[in-house]
């Protein structure tokens, strides 16, 4: 049973094929380059890579405008590359995700190409189209300042068709049978390639039922999700849906589904985004209250903690005043936020010192969930904020302090993105090959953080509890499974703070320290005071006295 739920006690890697590696030099990275570096991935300890869009694309939204999904973009590579990945991943016990994108598609797709010939079309009614041009064409922004309708008037159609994204993305009609038999193929082709999941993209606009003027009571239809999870174990029982759903804490369970039929796991965005406010307010109070808000007791489902991603930071669920507070510490200026609700910038220029750091890493591997780590951030890597919007986060890996950071041979001018060359985050300075052969690196501290988590399942399997600390600053947490209990302890405050145990199993039991050659045994009233540096962390595991 324990093997189904692989995904509870795993370290998720994501990254972008484009800008991970390139192997044929042409300035693109590709699977070919992927492969090549599948050792170091090995290395670190991850036990899942998430991919992000490969298909073929326009690429005018980072690949989630895909124009074949049985394909690989010609950039990236070919089928055959695809496959060899695979085996080769899979040779080394890393499983793999796709993004499954199927909110909408390229308006270059044939499908969309075939929708706009006419209502007699037999494609015509896989996307979603009104005569006349709706009430509510310029609600639902997703992106203001930047994307103007959820509406646009087709020419060759002479109607309407609805995009919660772009105008580039047209919406599937994913209530329509057609559309989610098609889906299924798509499912069940990547399974026959070895996938172990996918990661599906903007679940809940996948799921609304959608039409002209209905934007404010559209419909969420869960049988839509309970749908494709039933497809997909039936053709691998061990295969998991991960999804992108930033819901409120109360919607969560359906989205996971009452009996366990929804989602295996989804991202917390909730819990991430007072993570951010506790380190700006050196406070833990809201994040303790949002970890109880998204608590969930379905044993199959499993939330995924990560700290950044290839969005921007989304800080749209917290209050003006906790938001306001998070920017003036993480992104005060201007050109650092995106969307009047987040920050476009990479995780270490935001919390810059080496401490705090090590301190938010060290809390996402120990949240309740399943970590997922962005690629470069186990190197410290910066941000350009030159680039658009969310490229700030986006540029290519350091491997080496060769021309390009060692990520492409081509001439400069060719890299899908360029490489960041000035400053304390400049390639020469941070990269791959200096961290490995520094003992002290943030890359080999992250190494034995990814080994640390593997080690103690009871934070992926077991029961959780938070630890009453009476310090605002620090968070506790204690994990139960097969009667072996793990607690740790976080200090947000850039002072030391010492914090009395006295109550809990871990008031009478010894603490062996999970990082350091030290065991702490209760006093002689019982009980034991931790001691924490500024931004300090510790893990221990009980032993009975």
């Amino acid at each position: 049973m324990i093997d189904d739920y692989w995904y509870k006690n795993a370290t998720i890697y994501s990254l972008d094929l484009e800008t991970f590696m390139d192997g044929n030099g042409d300035g693109v990275g590709d699977f070919r380059g992927l492969s090549a570096r599948l050792d170091y991935l090995q290395g670190l300890g991850v036990d899942v890579i998430w991919l992000a869009p490969f298909q073929p694309t326009p690429n005018r939204d980072n690949g989630y405008d895909i124009s074949d999904y049985y394909g690989v973009d010609h950039r990236h590579g070919t089928p055959g590359d695809f496959a060899e990945f695979m085996d080769l991943a899979n040779d080394r016990g890393i499983k793999v995700i796709i993004d499954l994108v199927i909110n909408h598609t390229s308006d270059q797709h044939p499908w969309f190409q075939e929708a706009r010939k006419g209502k007699d079309n037999p494609y015509h009614d896989w996307y979603v189209w009104s005569d006349k041009k709706p009430s509510d064409a310029e609600d639902g922004i997703i992106f203001p300042g930047v994307q103007e309708r959820t509406w646009t008037y087709d020419r060759k159609a002479q109607q309407y068709y609805f995009h919660r994204f772009y105008e580039f993305q047209p919406d599937l009609n994913v209530s329509n049978p057609a559309v989610r038999e098609e889906l299924h193929r798509v499912i069940g082709y990547y399974l026959a390639l070895g996938v172990a999941g996918f990661r599906v993209d903007a679940v809940p606009f996948v799921l609304e039922t959608q039409g002209p003027g209905k934007l404010d009571e559209a419909e969420i239809r869960f049988e839509i999700l309970e749908d494709l999870r039933r497809f997909l174990q039936w053709h691998r029982g061990d295969a998991i849906l991960l999804g992108e759903a930033n819901v409120a804490p109360r919607q969560a369970k359906k989205y996971f589904g009452e009996g366990g039929g929804g989602l295996h796991m989804m991202f917390n965005f909730y819990v991430n985004q007072f993570l951010f406010h506790a380190l700006a307010s050196e406070d833990t109070t809201a994040l303790r209250e949002a970890l109880e808000d998204t608590r969930t007791d379905l044993p199959m489902a499993q939330w995924g903690n990560f700290l950044r991603n290839h969005d921007e930071l989304d800080l749209g669920r917290l209050t003006e005043e906790q938001r306001q507070q998070v920017f003036a510490h993480f992104g005060p200026e201007k050109d650092m936020q995106l969307y009047d609700r987040g920050i476009r910038r990479r995780l270490a220029p935001m919390l810059g010192e080496r401490p705090r750091i090590e301190l938010a890493y060290s809390l996402m591997f120990s949240l309740p969930g399943t970590p997922v780590m962005r690629y470069g951030d186990e190197l410290g890597m910066g941000d350009d904020l030159s680039l658009n919007e969310r490229d700030a986060v986006r540029t290519p890996m350091q491997w080496s302090d060769e021309a390009n950071g060692g990520f492409s041979r081509a001439a400069e001018k060719q890299l899908v993105h360029p490489v960041i060359g000035d400053g304390a985050y400049a390639y020469p300075l941070l990269n791959v090959e200096n961290q490995m052969r520094d003992a002290d690196s943030l890359l080999n501290w992250t190494k034995k953080i990814v080994r640390l988590r593997k080690e103690t399942p009871e934070i992926g399997y077991g029961e959780w509890e938070l630890i009453e600390t009476k310090e605002p600053a620090v968070l506790g947490l204690r994990y139960t499974f097969r009667g072996k209990v793990v607690v740790v302890f976080h200090n947000f405050s850039n002072r030391p703070i010492v914090v009395t145990l006295k109550k809990g199993p871990e008031a009478e039991a010894n603490l062996l320290d999970l990082r350091e050659v030290i065991e702490l045994e209760p006093g002689e009233k019982g009980g034991h005071q931790v001691r924490l540096g500024s931004y300090g962390y510790r893990w221990f595991r009980l032993r009975k006295v």
